[in-house]
């Protein structure tokens, strides 16, 4: 890859404002930021390393950085990420991404929340940070994330990660705490469809939608158009069987008038045999579009997706829940390049194997990291 892509790349941040004083801004901000992000790809945890990285790679660095002041120091890059806006850099994060990595068509795409168990200090008064995170499924990529008020929930905060992230033609995915009036308007307003798990905390669309199906379960010759799709996965002493049903929601049904561009009702009835054990469980969900058996099945797994592979690497492959940053925004904007690290790294297919290993082959192999950083090639044999 040309240094003039690496020069582009660093330059995407120079609009970004810098959260410290005109006189102690020694190193260009797009230095820190760059370093940093180059420095988790590689695997590097805290500040300290950060510094450590830089120094190792200056030469590489130069190529596209203005070193003049030669790598920031560890304390610049400690003060840089807790004073620094986490909504501002994952603006510009996301510009970066979205115009790197083309989000598929009609993609499905994940909400859901993490805790950073890591940002909790004994003795203080501060709530663990809670963050919401949108992921494109198929481009497993984390297409942006934002924080959950000290005093709020994500149902404020899913609201605001959808007037940032642009999400029009996709199908969104939340989990039961998401199933509420106003975030499914805010899907319709957006030019998305959505698919909303429904749980008791909405007990009368709940009561609904579960009396909906016992009928046509028990009715002999509704009339309610309905698909089904089934799959079944065999291997290790393990059966996973699921049946999914996807129905038009009826004209009579009790609360259809008070959801938003509400079009069809789901259901998944899944039984798993372990170890000679059998156990069944229910879901239930909504969707403003009917769609067809298989696709309902890949929005209700896609969704279960952000679980394996945003939050269970990022607490195994990256120890987010390991870190012991504290101060200020540190925390949060550690966590946000952490995610885009990861779908960097996902997203190269040059190298097969783990993300660990792709972690590692980029902090040894410059060229490996330039590919990281600037997208996507097709696997090589």
């Amino acid at each position: 890859m040309a240094s003039a892509n690496l020069i582009a790349f660093a330059h995407h941040f120079a609009d970004l404002p810098d959260p410290r004083l005109p006189r102690t801004r020694l190193h260009p901000l797009t230095n820190v930021l760059v370093i940093g992000l180059c420095a988790v790809i590689c695997g590097v945890k805290h500040f300290t390393q950060m510094e450590v990285f830089g120094k190792a790679k200056k030469d590489w660095l130069a190529r596209f950085l203005d070193l003049r002041a030669g790598i920031p120091s560890h304390d610049t890059f400690n003060a840089v990420f807790t004073r620094l806006s986490p909504a501002a850099f994952e603006q510009a994060l996301v510009g970066w991404i979205t115009a790197l990595h083309e989000v598929s068509g009609g993609q499905i795409l994940a909400i859901d929340g993490k805790t950073l168990r890591s940002s909790y200090r004994p003795g203080d008064a501060k709530a663990l940070i809670h963050m919401v995170s949108i992921w494109a499924t198929a481009n497993h990529l984390s297409l942006g994330s934002t924080v959950v008020d000290e005093k709020s929930n994500e149902i404020t905060a899913i609201p605001r990660l959808l007037e940032l992230i642009d999400v029009s033609g996709a199908l969104v995915t939340i989990d039961a705490l998401g199933c509420q009036k106003e975030i499914a308007r805010k899907i319709l307003e957006a030019g998305a469809d959505y698919v909303l798990a429904v749980k008791d905390n909405q007990p009368k669309l709940h009561e609904a939608v579960r009396t909906f199906f016992t009928e046509q379960v028990t009715t002999e010759g509704s009339t309610t158009p309905c698909h089904h799709y089934h799959t079944e996965e065999r291997g290790h002493g393990r059966v996973d069987e699921r049946h999914y049903h996807v129905c038009a929601v009826p004209e009579d049904f009790a609360v259809l008038e008070q959801w938003p561009g509400l079009k069809a009702l789901g259901l998944v009835v899944h039984r798993a045999e372990r170890d000679g054990q059998e156990s069944w469980e229910v879901g239930h969900y909504i969707l403003s579009r009917e769609l067809s058996g298989p696709r309902f099945a890949e929005a209700v797994r896609g969704h279960w997706g952000i679980e394996n592979n945003l939050h269970w690497q990022l607490d195994v492959t990256f120890g987010e829940d390991d870190l012991r940053v504290y101060r200020g925004h540190a925390p949060t904007n550690l966590s946000i390049l952490m995610r885009t690290a990861l779908g960097l790294l996902k997203n190269e297919r040059s190298q097969t194997g783990s993300i660990a290993s792709k972690r590692l082959t980029a902090g040894w192999k410059e060229d490996y990291l330039e590919k990281v950083l600037t997208g996507p090639r097709d696997k090589t044999r």
